[in-house]
């Protein structure tokens, strides 16, 4: 599958034009925006996404489309996990509610550079490696089970991510307030960083860590670094919105990590099922290939996702109305 130059270079370009300009509406209108305006970026975002994927389709073929309409769907749907650390930074560090949009929107990109690399890095390890794929299955798997925990380790990600906090503060001088969105203030007399650097770097940090569980996924969908690249900017790019719209409705989204669970176990396998297949191991089989070993294909992994996701969402959903009902009724049992 080769995707032209012209594609490639025309599509990040306006996405990054995007970008900046979704960048320079939160650097110089900071506010909290409605329920309203973050449905409607949310709907931009998969609209774009989802056209995009129709562009491919046209232009490249069927194929790569696919691939990244799966790839984005399995990135947007392991992202939705960052939402839940990204509330935990926020009130880690008090960011007031008017400047998070420019915190999320800096770290996001922050977050990008640093994927960037790591995909690079991925893509080059496995054309030179490709046994690759039993340990990033396994991890998956080991993730997975992890992820199902009940206790969750949100809040070690967040002292994970302390670690390179508390780096910058040795290293440079921090005010103790926020200035606005900037970050460069004066305190008495003397240009100090605002406490924003350090959430930047925080929100970035810890969506790498994260990406350290999604990116290996993704290449089980495809080895295009273009296709793994876009599918992780059109989830990133539309979750700034999502962490508003979502709001308080994170708290009640207790099964979503079920869910999460799934998807990453059911990649683990398939990871493992694709190595195995392009085996070279000289201890598994002889170093052939193991024939029988099936790959599962792109419409099976997209139904998998997607199934998760709603089916984690909706049960989260109706156990949290029940226990409302519930609470409501028991005073009433009471009297």
């Amino acid at each position: 599958m080769n995707i032209p130059v012209w594609f490639e270079i025309g599509s990040l370009a306006v996405l990054v034009l995007i970008l900046i300009g979704d960048l320079l509406l939160v650097r110089f209108r900071p506010h909290v925006p409605s329920t309203r305006e973050s449905t409607l970026w949310v709907v931009f975002y998969v609209g774009l996404a989802l056209a995009f994927a129709g562009l491919m389709f046209l232009f490249v073929g069927p194929a790569p489309a696919g691939e990244f309409l799966t790839g984005w769907a399995l990135e947007y749907s392991l992202s939705v996990d960052n939402l839940f650390v990204f509330v935990l930074i926020m009130a880690q560090f008090a960011v007031p509610r008017r400047l998070q949009q420019m915190v999320l929107m800096v770290g996001i990109i922050i977050a990008l550079v640093l994927r960037g690399i790591f995909i690079l890095l991925g893509v080059a390890i496995i054309e030179n490696f490709s046994p690759v794929f039993y340990l990033f299955g396994a991890f998956l798997i080991w993730t997975a089970i992890r992820q199902a925990m009940p206790e969750g380790d949100h809040d070690g990600e967040v002292q994970r991510e302390n670690l390179v906090v508390r780096l910058l503060r040795r290293r440079i001088d921090i005010s103790d307030h926020y200035d606005g969105n900037r970050i460069r203030t004066v305190v008495d007399g003397k240009r100090m960083w605002t406490p924003m650097l350090i959430v930047f770097v925080a929100i970035g940090v810890t969506d790498l860590m994260f990406a350290i569980d999604s990116i290996p996924a993704i290449f089980s969908i495809t080895h295009d670094s273009f296709i793994v690249f876009t599918a992780n900017l059109f989830a990133l790019m539309g979750l700034r919105q999502l962490y508003f719209l979502l709001g308080d409705l994170l708290d009640r989204l207790r099964y979503l990590h079920y869910g999460i669970a799934i998807i990453l176990g059911f990649i683990g396998v398939k990871l493992i099922l694709h190595a195995m297949h392009e085996n070279e191991l000289p201890f598994i089989n002889g170093g052939e290939h193991i024939e029988w070993a099936p790959d599962i294909p792109i419409w099976l992994s997209l139904t998998v996702i997607l199934v998760s996701m709603v089916g984690a969402t909706a049960a989260s959903l109706i156990a949290s109305s029940r226990e409302k009902r519930a609470a409501a009724e028991a005073p009433a049992r009471s009297e």
